[in-house]
């Protein structure tokens, strides 16, 4: 039987007060998710473990297969696997983020991770200049899309001070920087990089005022998914991060015009790509990160639009076309709470329909029904052998 992996980014979230005391997934107008809800498993995964940064790096990872605890190095290196970059083993690959401060100091504040959604067209070129005015041969910038890039010291993952500790900035937004600030000074290989970076993005015309590198580790290593499962697979996707983790375990990685990422990401574009795969393969992990971006913008509207789209135009679609003879999971990575504005690591729900699946006696797909249920996968990286299983 043929699998879907629907994963929608950051979807899980907290009661709202303007909302009833509803999630934005409760109040969202899902049809399809909740006629597929009356029909599937529905339970909570925890996708995150214990002592782990609640990202989409680690519970994606988990949700592919793999362990996070043994796999994971780094953010960074999962995004440098996207790129298909040719690394040392004891490079140190950052995920750069260009990010838009009050000032690069200990007074100053996180305005926003993104420098207002940067458009690649723009953030490409910034990129480009940095590693013609700062690159070396032991320093290297690597452009991405959008506000997502990379930054590799070539050797770094030798130097005793390769642990250093920057905090995502999604989690930083409109807070102190302080601290992180402290450690970039305290960093040989990082403080001449970042202050030199910041003096030439200050004057770029753009919201991108300095670089901020986080995430570190060394090259991705990952098992091959169809060795491992024994099936044929895809991923879908607009972001690096989840195309990394793809390429890296074997997968076919499908490039879709005008995926952005956002709420008007091309979700026609990516729902066709999943059909068009499945006439030849056996797995899609088809991803969309919408909600995620819109949780860490604080977006209740956008977060609502981006639940209710994947419904009507990537889930619709599919179960139309392959209800009757292909498993569908749906999930979220993580929860992004309107309220916190980033990533908390709360057991996710999900969803498994497939022919002949019982009756969940649910009437829709939501944090709470989830919940109810009392069925946990309680270690994230085995819910695809279970999934396996249940539709072997």
């Amino acid at each position: 039987m043929k699998l879907l992996f629907l994963i929608e980014d950051g979807m899980g979230g907290w009661p709202l007060d303007e909302l009833n005391n509803k999630t934005t997934l409760e109040a969202a107008r899902t049809p399809n998710m909740d006629k597929l809800a009356r029909k599937s498993i529905m339970g909570r995964c925890k996708t995150v473990p214990d002592g782990m940064a609640p990202g989409s790096d680690i519970a994606n990872m988990s949700l592919l297969g793999f362990d996070p605890l043994k796999y994971h190095t780094g953010r960074g290196p999962i995004e440098a696997a996207a790129q298909g970059l040719d690394l040392d083993k004891d490079d140190l690959v950052f995920r750069m983020n260009l990010v838009n401060l009050t000032s690069l100091d200990e007074n100053g504040t996180m305005l926003d991770y993104s420098s207002g959604h940067i458009s690649s067209e723009v953030s490409i070129p910034i990129v480009e200049k940095l590693q013609r005015e700062l690159g070396s041969e032991l320093v290297r910038f690597y452009p991405g899309i959008q506000y997502r890039h990379l930054l590799v010291i070539k050797g770094g993952a030798k130097l005793a001070e390769n642990d250093i500790e920057i905090r995502p900035p999604h989690d930083l937004t409109n807070k102190s920087i302080a601290e992180d600030v402290a450690a970039f000074k305290a960093s040989k290989i990082l403080e001449p990089i970042i202050f030199k970076a910041h003096e030439i993005l200050k004057n770029s015309g753009t919201k991108a005022v300095s670089i901020w590198p986080w995430g570190q580790g060394k090259p991705l290593n990952l098992p091959n998914f169809k060795d491992k499962f024994k099936r044929t697979g895809a991923v879908i996707s607009a972001v690096d991060l989840v195309k990394g983790l793809g390429r890296a375990s074997g997968l076919e990685v499908i490039e879709i015009e005008g995926a952005t990422g956002l709420v008007d990401t091309n979700y026609e574009g990516k729902m066709k790509a999943a059909v068009d795969f499945l006439s030849r393969g056996d797995f899609v992990f088809l991803h969309l990160e919408g909600p995620d971006e819109s949780g860490h913008m604080g977006s209740v509207k956008d977060k609502i639009a981006s639940i209710e789209r994947f419904d009507s135009l990537v889930l619709g679609p599919l179960y139309e076309k392959f209800g009757s003879d292909c498993a569908f999971l749906i999930a979220c990575d993580h929860f992004t709470p309107i309220k916190i504005r980033t990533h908390d690591a709360e057991p996710v729900p999900f969803m498994l329909n497939y022919p002949g699946s019982e009756d969940s006696g649910l009437d829709s797909f939501s944090e709470k029904n989830s919940a109810s249920t009392g069925l946990n996968i309680n270690k994230g990286d085995e819910l695809m052998e279970w999934v396996l299983k249940r539709i072997s």
